[in-house]
This record gives C-alpha cells, sequence and structure tokens, in this order.
C-alpha cells in the first residue's frame, strides 16, 4: 500500500518516540506481556496472531485502561505493517503506560515467520 506523505510524517514522528520490536524479538520476548492487534474489525475478523486482543486504533484510546489497567505492563501492539501500531504506542505514551511496543512488519511479518494465527 502507498501511504502518503502527511500519514508517514506522522508515523515518522511516533516512531521517533516509540520502541518497536522485531518478529525476532517478540518470538524471544520471556517476559509477560498483553498482544494487542490495532487493526480495522475486518481485518480482525479475517484473522489474527493467536493469543492477541482486538482494541482498534479507533478505540483503543477510549477501552485501554478498562482493558489493560496496569500501566506498567508490556503492550506488543500490531497492525498491518507497523504503521498505525506506531501510532497506538505513542497514544499509550501519552496516556501514561510505560511500555507499549510496536511490532515492525506487523502482520504482514507475523505471517512471513509462521507464527500462529486464529481464524474465526
Amino acid at each position: 500500500m502507498k501511504h502518503s506523505p502527511g500519514f508517514l510524517a506522522i508515523v515518522d514522528d511516533a516512531k521517533s518516540r516509540v520502541q518497536e520490536m522485531t518478529v525476532g524479538e517478540y518470538k524471544a520476548l520471556g517476559e509477560p506481556h498483553v498482544l494487542v492487534d490495532v487493526r480495522e474489525d475486518s481485518e480482525w475478523n479475517a484473522a489474527h496472531a493467536a493469543g492477541s486482543i482486538h482494541l482498534g486504533k479507533g478505540i483503543i484510546e477510549r477501552d485501554i485502561e478498562n482493558t489493560v489497567p496496569d500501566k506498567d505492563a508490556k503492550i506488543v501492539l500490531y497492525c498491518g505493517g507497523g504503521y498505525r501500531s506506531a501510532l497506538a504506542a505513542d497514544a499509550l505514551m501519552k496516556m501514561g503506560y510505560r511500555n507499549p511496543v510496536s511490532l515492525a512488519g506487523g502482520w504482514r511479518a507475523w505471517n512471513e515467520a509462521g507464527l500462529p494465527v486464529e481464524k474465526p
């Protein structure tokens, strides 16, 4: 997908502040964490990472505090390619969350690595 310059500018700005991890780093992650899919409902309904919860980019700020009240929790966010998840991680940091991480490459990288997927 070709993204607009304005969108890429805000993503680059967010990425200057948020932590990212690769799928390889995720596979090696030994600490407890919450895996959050921030994609649209239709994307989630088609298939999603096994063990993930769904809080779409449009509602994550509204619902995160009830879903993950611990502001020290490691929260790994993913989207289609790592752009929306970076924006979501940046928003969570502004809300006081100390450990949000954006999964670089997102859903595409997850699938390329052959990680487990759930389908409805």
